[in-house]
Formats: C-alpha cells, sequence, structure tokens
C-alpha cells in the first residue's frame, strides 16, 4: 500500500497569482486612513520628528494588547504627560522622573515599574546611538535574522538598573509581558508591529523611517485576526499563533510579493477587528467579501446557507 504524502503547507504555486490579484484589489479598496483611529499606530502619527515616533510607537505598540478601549487611554495620558517630544523626555528621564509619571500605572499585566524600564532603555539607547533603529540593527547584524535581532533589541532596552527603580516603586510584575527577552517561541505580534510601522513605507499607516533594514525581512505581527484569515487563503495549514505559524504564513506572502511580505498585514488585521470577517462565520458577510474566490471556508459557509434558505422555502410535504 502507497502511503500518501502530506500536502505541503502553506501557499500553493498554482494559488500565488489569482490570490495576489485579489490582494491587491482589496488593498486598494481599504481606506486605511479611516481605519487609524482604531489602531494604536494613531500615537506616532501625532509626531513629526523620527525619534518621537520611534520613542512613541514602541511605547504604543508595547501596551497594545486586550482591548483597545482600555489600553488606549493608558498610552494617551501617558504620552501627554511626556509633553511635546517623548524622545527628549526620555533622555532626560532619570528613576525619580519614572516614579513621578508611572507611579500607581496598572494596566492588566503591566505596572509602572515594567513601562520604566521600557522607557529608561529607550532613553540610554537615544543618549548612545542617537536613535533606536542603530540599536536594532547591532542585533540584527549579530544575530541575523529577525528572531535573534528582536530578542536582542529587547534585552538591550531591559539593561537599565533594577535596585534604585525597585526600590523607588516596587518590584516589577509583566515586565517579560511587555518586552520579552530571551524572545521565546510566541509570535511577538506587538515587536513585530512596531517594526512594520518602522520600516515599510511610507505610506498612509506605516512611517519607512528605518532605512537600515529591509521591509522583505520583516514577518507578519500575528494575532488572531491574522491567523484566522491566514488560514482561510491557505497562507498556512497551522493554528497557533506561534512564531514558527509567523514565519509560515510570511513566507507564503513572500510569495506574493518577496520585497515587501506584510504589505497585506494592516488591511486583512482591520478585516478582522471590523467585524467583516469575525470568528464565527457569518454568510452574508462571506457573500460580499471580496476574498471570497480565494476563501476555504467562505464558499462553503454561503452553499449551507443558500440550502438552508432553498429548503425553509419549500412548500411542506413537496
Amino acid at each position: 500500500m502507497t502511503r500518501r504524502s502530506k500536502p505541503s503547507p502553506g501557499l500553493s504555486p498554482q494559488a500565488v497569482a489569482p490570490l495576489r490579484a485579489r490582494l491587491d484589489a482589496f488593498l486598494a479598496a481599504t481606506d486605511a486612513r479611516a481605519r487609524i483611529g482604531f489602531d494604536p499606530v494613531e500615537f506616532p502619527h501625532r509626531y513629526k520628528d523620527p525619534r518621537d515616533i520611534e520613542v512613541s510607537a514602541l511605547l504604543a505598540a508595547a501596551l497594545a494588547y486586550g482591548r483597545a478601549d482600555l489600553f488606549r487611554p493608558k498610552v494617551d495620558s501617558l504620552l501627554s504627560r511626556m509633553g511635546a517630544s517623548p524622545a527628549a523626555f526620555v533622555r532626560e528621564l532619570d528613576v525619580q522622573g519614572a516614579k513621578a509619571l508611572l507611579e500607581g500605572f496598572v494596566y492588566r499585566f503591566n505596572v509602572g515599574t515594567d513601562v520604566a524600564v521600557l522607557l529608561l532603555g529607550m532613553g540610554r539607547a537615544l543618549r548612545e546611538h542617537g536613535e533606536l533603529e542603530a540599536l536594532f540593527v547591532q542585533g540584527l547584524t549579530a544575530e541575523g535574522g529577525m528572531h535573534g535581532a528582536l530578542s536582542a533589541f529587547t534585552a538591550a532596552l531591559r539593561r537599565v538598573p533594577m535596585a534604585p527603580l525597585r526600590a523607588a516603586m516596587g518590584p516589577e510584575r509583566g515586565l517579560h509581558h511587555l518586552l520579552p527577552s530571551p524572545l521565546g517561541p510566541g509570535a511577538a505580534k506587538r515587536l513585530n508591529l512596531f517594526l512594520r510601522w518602522m520600516v515599510r513605507g511610507p505610506d498612509a499607516v506605516d512611517f519607512g523611517i528605518w532605512k537600515r533594514v529591509s521591509p522583505s525581512s520583516l514577518v507578519i505581527p500575528l494575532d488572531t485576526h491574522i491567523g484566522r484569515i491566514s488560514g482561510h487563503l491557505g497562507l498556512t495549514r497551522r493554528t497557533d499563533l506561534t512564531w514558527r505559524t509567523a514565519e509560515e504564513v510570511t513566507a507564503s506572502l513572500r510569495a506574493l510579493d518577496a520585497g515587501d511580505p506584510v504589505r497585506y498585514d494592516f488591511a486583512l488585521c482591520h478585516y478582522g477587528m471590523s467585524g467583516a470577517c469575525p470568528s464565527s462565520p457569518v454568510a452574508e458577510n462571506c457573500e460580499r467579501c471580496a476574498l471570497l474566490p480565494a476563501c476555504r471556508v467562505g464558499p462553503g459557509v454561503v452553499a449551507t446557507a443558500t440550502r438552508r434558505v432553498s429548503k425553509a422555502s419549500r412548500p411542506r410535504g413537496a
């Protein structure tokens, strides 16, 4: 008996051209500017100076977990109190300044000491390197791959004296969640989101202010929305939200656009966030979805709904 080999994961070569055409049309029809207010990228869009964009973006991305209506006020309050230039603020920040800013701060897994480490780490990076990009590139050069580079980046940011910080503000609580080091097997969604903002573009969403990192090397910021839609579109057969899955989705997207594989991320993620593609498929949503012909789930949902309507409309006894 001949054993059948398992189908290879990811996007099949035959699917590349038609999916690229549909995703390009989908992207062109997405009103990105209308969605920015629902995304943590709204915060760095308040600034013009590249250093202020870097600092506000990393703070916003680091805290962008959980419900948006809960984390957005936290980020907004911190940035408002940091003044017109977040970069200037963190350059001058010391332990007492961090205590004044963050005393009483709590957001889910994180307390003020956790955020203080991030802000003090960014301040140190700006004083020593002039920019956050240089610190990241240092790790990328040493490690070669994106996973190692991000791990080196978070480790460098966490290299601040902890004893005086703990004495002034109390112990850290969720520092590893805020700045994972070492990175571990997770998808590192928020760090990859920060990188996307900094590296690709500039366009209506992303800034493109980091010039020494290629957009081709980026990894998709994998969350529940991207994971679900990626499965629907055949970009992956995996269902876990791990780095391995993020790499597999990115590899499929790289077949569509080798130079800019994550350019569909914002549009697809917000398609899920908006409720247009929910976790439990809705037939009428699927029927009007521009990606329906490429979807592995939607056609079956529509067909089932059509059969139910047809059956319900038959005369009794027919």
